[in-house]
């Protein structure tokens, strides 16, 4: 069957439910041109008789949405960067660096992911309230300065290079500083990419911990202002969805620009699955 066909056969699979999870996409897109009057009617419409712009023009003018935008851009900038470099380090440390207690030490990293969110957030905020960061961007950015799982895919990249690599630019002259700087990072570039992408929707996506950490309105995060739309009698669904697209689209956008990179990472550090 492989002959005649210019793709895989799995692509025969694939192809459907790739379409399957799409649908809500589109459908959501759909829905934020609609009127209020064609989403509340039954049976609900699929396809808006025409384009209105109600639920775009009320959330740039009726909300601060455009700050919220903002605030979210910069909790996640602050993530990402922080993220490639923290765990980039500590992920090379613990691949390379020889020191006392280095498994030890990884091992209880490793097993922090298994401790759940929800028995750390008292004492985080306990603790972000004795700093005085409470109620403001540095609580909503703070918690992803770094993280196991960070920490972890960088090693297991790291462990994946050939060493004869670093002994060679030791030869050279080369400090374990410049080794990692001018060597090893450019090598990195994929699990730096896929490592960039998991820490942008996991702290772009965030909504518990910033629900609880912020309560004014101008410091809230997209995903937080967006809750807000859903009251407990009425729920504004045109500008709900207008805000998911706006909230949706950048993700989109990152994957595709870094999913080449992220195959190679899952393929190259052996973490497919």
């Amino acid at each position: 069957m492989r002959r005649w066909l210019p793709f895989s056969p799995w692509h025969l699979l694939l192809m459907p439910l790739a379409l399957l999870f799409v649908l809500p996409l589109v459908q959501m897109v759909l829905t934020s041109f609609m009127s209020s009057a064609e989403i509340n009617q039954f049976p609900p419409k699929l396809f808006p008789t025409s384009l209105h712009l109600e639920g775009y023009r009320a959330l740039l003018t009726e909300t601060p949405a455009l700050r919220w935008f903002g605030n979210t851009v910069l909790v996640s900038t602050v993530a990402v960067l922080a993220h490639l470099v923290l765990c980039s380090m500590a992920g090379y440390g613990f691949a390379r660096l020889k020191f006392a207690g280095r498994g030890l030490a990884f091992l209880v990293i490793v097993a922090t992911v298994m401790i759940p969110i929800q028995l750390l957030m008292i004492p985080t905020y306990l603790m972000f309230a004795r700093l005085g960061i409470v109620d403001t961007l540095a609580s909503a950015f703070v918690p992803w300065l770094a993280s196991a799982f960070g920490i972890f895919l960088m090693r297991q990249f790291f462990l994946a290079l050939p060493v004869e690599l670093e002994e060679a630019a030791r030869i050279d002259g080369c400090g374990t500083w410049r080794t990692f700087w001018s060597i090893v990072l450019p090598l990195a570039r994929p699990a730096l990419a896929t490592l960039a992408v998991f820490t942008l929707l996991s702290s772009w996506n965030d909504l518990l911990w910033p629900l609880i950490a912020i309560s004014d309105d101008n410091r809230f995060t997209l995903q937080v202002g967006l809750a807000n739309f859903q009251g407990m009698r009425r729920t504004e669904w045109s500008q709900l969805m207008a805000g998911n697209v706006l909230a949706t689209a950048p993700l989109i956008l990152a994957f595709l620009f870094a999913q080449r990179k992220f195959i190679a990472t899952m393929t190259f550090s052996g973490l497919k699955g």
